[in-house]
């Protein structure tokens, strides 16, 4: 961009806050990464505003979705779309924003960016060109779900998204059984039902879970219960909005010895391959997949 003159940026750099106008300090040369509301406008924190109104540009998912936050706070820094599909022709002219000794702000749609986005790659290539990363906090649809749980908060597994096919769902769920932590998801609401109802099946019927809905905004609600009493109460609801789905724990299991699943394992390849005695001792025992399938091959070759 076109360097301006002192007035012009002076008036450029300003934001209004209740009704009142000011004037943002400048930035030094670096990509921002700045957390925006995830549904309540009045979430924006004076320093997210202050770094938006001083950037050189805001690179944003959606500008029809910032230009609405942007109005609100009566920001004039101007809105390039940044996503997945346009990443590799944007990267360069943010790399030469920066080059130029500019600040250049990355917002998502609501919340913090590179949160379960592809918005890493765009960090990765400006650290490699050697050029400085700084975080802007706020608002995080996950944090503010945990919080308000219930649901233990020392240990906590962020997983996004599921994969949407039920074969690569259910072994990533599998893979998360035994995280000995809190698990948030992202869900989409139409898929919310089912994916509950394949929780209390994978991860256990009786593990406590929230579902958060339209979080901070004028509908949230915090759905209780067990994963079966969620499955079976969202089984024929018809959901709406933005859904974090958070489940406990799994229940402390004693560690199990060569001998308990060496007798899992010789009962159950009375009646399955391989493969399934493994994954059905595995998931009775907490013990590694891997190490249950070695194990019940060298069974099976009479090697024990």
């Amino acid at each position: 961009m076109e360097s301006d003159s002192p007035a012009a940026v002076a008036d450029r750099n300003r934001y209004s806050l209740s009704e009142h106008a000011f004037s943002a300090p400048n930035l030094e040369p670096a990509l921002y990464i700045v957390s925006t509301p995830i549904g309540n406008l009045g979430d924006i924190t004076v320093r997210a505003l202050q770094t938006l109104a001083a950037s050189s540009f805001i690179a944003c998912e959606d500008t029809r979705v910032t230009a609405t936050l942007t109005q609100k706070f009566g920001l004039k820094t101007q809105l390039v779309a940044y996503h997945e599909h346009n990443a590799d022709k944007q990267r360069p002219k943010i790399l030469a924003e920066l080059e130029a000794g500019r600040a250049v702000a990355l917002a998502s749609d609501a919340g913090t960016p590179l949160v379960s986005d592809p918005g890493y790659r765009l960090v990765r290539a400006v650290l490699d060109a050697g050029h400085r990363v700084i975080p802007i906090p706020g608002a995080s649809a996950p944090l503010a779900g945990l919080v308000a749980s219930g649901l233990p908060s020392d240990t906590v597994l962020f997983a996004g998204f599921l994969p949407q096919k039920g074969g690569p769902k259910t072994r990533r769920l599998e893979e998360l059984a035994r995280v000995p932590g809190t698990l948030i998801f992202f869900e989409s609401p139409h898929r919310t039902g089912a994916t509950l109802e394949l929780m209390a099946t994978v991860l256990g019927s009786s593990r406590e879970a929230v579902v958060a809905r339209e979080l901070t905004k004028r509908f949230e609600t915090f759905e209780r219960g067990s994963l079966s009493e969620l499955a079976d109460r969202f089984k024929e609801m018809q959901v709406k909005g933005e859904i974090v789905i958070l489940v406990g724990p799994p229940d402390e299991r004693p560690e199990a010895d060569a001998s308990d699943l060496d007798a899992l394992l010789l009962e159950a390849l009375k009646e399955m391959p391989v493969s399934a005695a493994a994954k059905k001792a595995a998931k009775a025992t907490g013990l590694d997949r891997k190490d249950v399938y070695q194990r019940a091959l060298d069974l099976k070759a009479g090697d024990g």
